[in-house]
């Protein structure tokens, strides 16, 4: 073990708080899977985790300092990752309006949710510099085990416990969503809110300042 025991306990628990704290990525994962069943749930998730494995990669070869310090490579980064967000609202109102007398999980094939928590984690530049400034405070140079492989580690055990974390938020939203979409109002109320929820994730992340 490159870091020691006590801080890698402290690290699990910040970790799972943060996790467990609301936010933009478990409040995706709820909307897709009350939209699409548990599978899809995990699915994104799994995505959302790849994803982090990007941001681990970026802080530990340093290129996240590269959107911490350019306003240009933050902006370009963020208006993608907004515009993904309305198109994703723009497909929940439209399915609100269409056919609703779906399969759960039929909506998105198993690719594209995997892909949607990809994209969705790694356009958003507020995760790059949250991994920044939070991978290496549990780091110490004083260890034999050079800093990039503790950012690795901890990167790791934080893919981990946010996998845990939110494929449990996944399941039991999942359960909720499967009895909501037996009902076709409830469909599209679930859509519609949905829809709702990624515009305001999308101006959250344009409005967002490094």
């Amino acid at each position: 073990m490159p870091i020691a025991v006590d801080t890698v306990s402290l690290f699990v628990l910040a970790s799972a708080a943060l996790a467990v704290a609301p936010g933009p990525d478990n409040l995706f994962v709820v909307t897709q899977s009350a939209l699409n069943g548990r599978i899809a749930g995990l699915l994104v998730t799994l995505g959302l985790c790849t994803g982090l494995l990007v941001h681990t990669t970026a802080v530990a070869l340093g290129i996240a300092v590269i959107f911490a310090t350019s306003a240009v490579a933050f902006t370009i980064l963020k208006l993608v990752g907004a515009a993904y967000l309305l198109y994703l609202a723009w497909r929940a109102f439209r399915a609100g309006r269409a056919s609703v007398c779906v399969a759960p999980g039929q909506a998105a094939s198993k690719r594209n949710l995997y892909l949607r928590g990809v994209i969705m984690n790694v356009t958003n530049p507020k995760v790059a510099i949250f991994f920044l400034a939070f991978l290496p405070q549990f780091t110490d140079p004083a260890v034999a085990a050079p800093v990039t492989l503790q950012v690795l580690t901890l990167g790791a055990l934080f893919i981990g416990v946010t996998f845990l974390v939110f494929g449990s938020i996944a399941w039991f939203a999942g359960l909720i969503g499967e009895k909501l979409t037996e009902s076709v109002s409830a469909q599209r109320t679930l859509n519609r809110v949905a829809g709702l929820v990624f515009v305001g994730l999308a101006a959250k992340l344009v409005l967002f300042r490094n």
